[in-house]
């Protein structure tokens, strides 16, 4: 396990670097002038001198990797163009909104995913099974901004069941406001005993994490059922059905735990995928996530938050896939000899 968990780290740490250096790369391909862009239009040639001595834009491009490299193991990513603010700063505000939103959208997803999955595999070929496909079929293929603008209009703003966009009620802030801890609002209210802000943010919370789950349920929903129908036409399965064993046994009780390898696997690559696709459903129910900040850098050409962005979430993707692999290695110890 161990030797298993050292080669695992250094892969992950390949990965970084790599990132790292193409994430230099991008800033320097984005069109557009940095120093424009954070001394103003009408700057002079001096104050756009300044500009370019401060963000080290004179010095040669190696030294620029140099100091970049330097800079984000330091823990300085730069400086927004933007807001005026550390990018780090900036990030550590907007990411643990995104965070919420993603955790509690795959968990709707395993939940929903794992369950029909196993439905289908236990009614193959049948309606259940039918049903399930179909169904999942539907929560890929649909395109997220769609799905986030009919929720929004049926649910929202036809039956008034749920809010129309926000976090939680902004009124909240005068009658109980919320201390922060872990600037992810629903462990803050949890941890303070802010029960209006945690009820706000759950009600809230519904309908944006129903549209970013659709498209990992589906897909853990079809592999989980793709999985188990193999398992269960695997040797083990055919001494266990001739012991006595009935098929809903035979697959909750031995072909689930191998069979959820791959959808550990698969867990690691939509949470990246679903951090990304949050992007459009947090502008559409206006999230104050990673999906705004990204956006506003990006209309600003504010190459150090839109690398400090790309960035992050880059570490996120390889940190759940190293999680994912581990899980991987404690439920299946045939991983380890991989």
């Amino acid at each position: 396990m161990t030797r298993y968990l050292t080669r695992r780290l250094g892969q992950a740490l390949l990965v970084v670097a790599g990132v790292v250096a193409l994430t230099f790369v991008i800033m320097r391909l984005v069109p557009g002038d940095p120093a424009v862009a954070y001394a103003g239009p009408r700057a002079s040639e001096e104050q756009l001198a300044e500009a370019r001595r401060r963000f080290g834009l004179d010095e040669p491009v190696y030294v620029q990797l140099w100091t970049y490299l330097r800079d984000l193991l330091s823990g300085d990513w730069g400086t927004s163009l933007h807001t005026r603010r550390p990018v780090l700063d900036d990030l550590y505000l907007a990411f643990p909104a995104s965070l919420e939103l993603v955790g509690a959208a795959l968990a709707v997803a395993v939940v929903a995913g794992v369950p029909a999955g196993v439905l289908a595999a236990r009614y193959k070929t049948k309606f259940p099974d039918f049903s399930v496909r179909v169904t999942s079929m539907l929560a890929v293929s649909v395109p997220v901004f769609w799905l986030a603008l009919a929720l929004q209009t049926v649910l929202a703003s036809g039956l008034g069941w749920f809010p129309v966009a926000g976090e939680y009620d902004s009124r909240l802030d005068v009658t109980s406001p919320l201390t922060l801890w872990t600037n992810i609002t629903v462990v803050d209210a949890l941890i303070t005993g802010n029960w209006p802000i945690l009820t706000s943010t759950l009600h809230h919370l519904v309908l944006p994490a129903l549209v970013v789950a659709a498209y990992p349920a589906g897909v853990i929903a079809q592999l989980t059922r793709a999985t188990l129908i193999e398992e269960a036409s695997q040797d083990h399965a055919r001494l266990e059905r001739a012991l006595g064993f009935g098929e809903t046994a035979i697959l909750t009780r031995f072909a689930l735990r191998p069979a959820l390898g791959p959808v550990l696997s698969l867990i690691a690559l939509v949470f990246a995928y679903s951090l990304v696709n949050a992007f459009l459903v947090e502008a559409v129910f206006n999230w104050p996530g990673l999906g705004r900040y990204a956006a506003e850098s990006i209309r600003s050409l504010d190459t150090p938050a839109i690398a400090g962005v790309t960035l992050l979430v880059a570490v996120v993707y390889v940190l759940a896939n190293l999680v994912v692999d581990l899980l991987q290695a404690v439920v299946d110890p045939r991983v380890r000899a991989r």
